[in-house]
């Protein structure tokens, strides 16, 4: 029986195991047909190849969407009865159901492979950069392959349609023996998803992977606007690049928002695939009208802020550093009054930044001697903070992405560790 056949028999809940780019679709599918959905995920959060802080914006928009989502919990069982079946959660959980789809995670089917004497590894056909196995006259492509990250340098299986389909007119070359048949790019995971109203696209590696291989990195967050913010229908495109530490070369960006998210991730892409330092894409000549982008893109400020982060210029503090930072700093805060009532870090010192030079004394009277942890709403009224204060002798850093970036990494905390501001008429 085919999931649409349950669907059109009646069926009206729904779990989807696994929350990764097939199992949100197949939430959203089922969740437009009048079903109740539940989305459980063992890993931290759902799309886990996307970082936490963004990852927290895609279940925002679940449950927009009605979509009840179980992350960080395994699902243990399920009780099948003779009406619907239960899902059996690690945390105690319960899901009555009359359907389950299981989307975890994809295994290349290559026992015939390996029967056959052909190479492989941890699964995957092994493969040189013309698609050659290690038989003769046998060549493979695809997600049953293992291919070389392009970043960094990892062999893994990589099942995405695109870098396949390009796999495949390049071994035709070689079959036929053309002189010049290219070699097969290492591929760089270029994915992208639409949930809900938004999109998640990324490219490169992400944190986990960065982290695995021991690259030092440094992470830029922002969040521009699609188009400039005067013209109507402007909205964010929230904006994670990771740079390298060694040579200022582009590792990794992923982005999500309601419009302009895949144009931005395919020049980031462009730029991996080219080896562009990320300082130089402030230079990118880029198309520019109100209704399509900015003046200076959003593209254009990943180059901008990476190179005041590199020349030492800017630097930047962390939301996961914000125990830390509570312990050691003084937190200030340079958005205006009315923001800061709005939800603010417990303890911290208010000054707009435009009062900020006249107000130094006020923020060394509280400091006593600490380094300064300054922050706004995106990151941008922060950066002008810190370049007075370290020109005014503080040791300061400017927290990356602001209290958007804050909420998004604390998600459901954010809202008590911003605290909001009683104000009395």
């Amino acid at each position: 029986m085919t999931l649409k056949k349950w669907v059109d028999d009646g069926a009206t809940r729904g779990v989807v195991l696994g929350a990764g780019f097939i199992g949100l679709e197949a939430a959203e599918a089922l969740r437009h047909r009048g079903l109740e959905v539940d989305v459980v995920e063992l890993a931290p959060h759902v799309l886990p190849p996307l970082e936490r802080e963004l990852a927290s914006v895609v279940t925002t928009q679940l449950r927009n969407l009605g979509i009840r989502v179980h992350d960080g919990v395994a699902a243990e069982s399920v009780d099948v009865g003779d009406e619907s079946d239960v899902v059996v959660l690690s945390d105690g959980t319960r899901i009555p159901t009359d359907l389950v789809v299981l989307s975890v995670g994809v295994r290349p089917d290559t026992a015939f492979v390996e029967a056959a004497g052909i190479e492989t590894a941890r699964g995957a056909i092994v493969v040189d950069d013309r698609g050659r196995t290690s038989a003769e006259g046998v060549w493979a492509a695809g997600d049953a392959v293992t291919s070389t990250d392009a970043v960094t340098g990892v062999q893994r299986p990589v099942p995405l349609a695109g870098p396949a389909n390009r796999a495949g007119r390049l071994i035709a070359d070689d079959i036929f023996g053309m002189a010049q048949a290219r070699p097969i790019p290492h591929p760089i995971g270029t994915a992208i998803v639409r949930v809900g109203e938004i999109t998640a696209a990324m490219t490169g590696a992400n944190r986990a992977s960065l982290d695995a291989a021991g690259m030092d990195y440094t992470t830029i967050h922002l969040h521009p606007m699609q188009h400039a913010g005067y013209f109507p229908g402007a909205s964010t495109v929230h904006m994670i690049v990771h740079v390298s530490q060694r040579d200022g070369r582009i590792l990794g960006a992923q982005a999500v928002g309601y419009e302009g998210v895949d144009k931005r991730i395919d020049v980031l892409a462009t730029a991996i695939r080219a080896g562009l330092p990320a300082a130089d894409l402030m230079d990118l000549d880029l198309a520019y009208s109100p209704p399509y982008g900015q003046a200076k893109d959003a593209v254009n400020l990943v180059g901008m802020i990476a190179e005041n982060v590199e020349n030492g210029r800017l630097k930047l503090w962390y939301a996961d550093e914000l125990d830390r930072m509570r312990e050691s700093a003084l937190i200030l805060d340079v958005r205006t009054p009315r923001e800061y009532n709005s939800g603010h870090i417990e303890g911290s010192l208010n000054i707009p930044h435009t009062e900020l030079r006249d107000r130094l004394d006020e923020v060394r009277e509280a400091a006593q001697g600490r380094p300064i942890a300054a922050l706004c709403a995106a990151g941008v009224r922060s950066n002008i903070a810190y370049r007075i204060l370290v020109g005014n002798g503080f040791d300061a850093a400017s927290l990356s992405g602001g209290t958007q970036t804050l909420r998004q990494w604390w998600g459901d905390q954010a809202a008590s560790i911003l605290v909001r501001e009683e104000v009395h008429a």
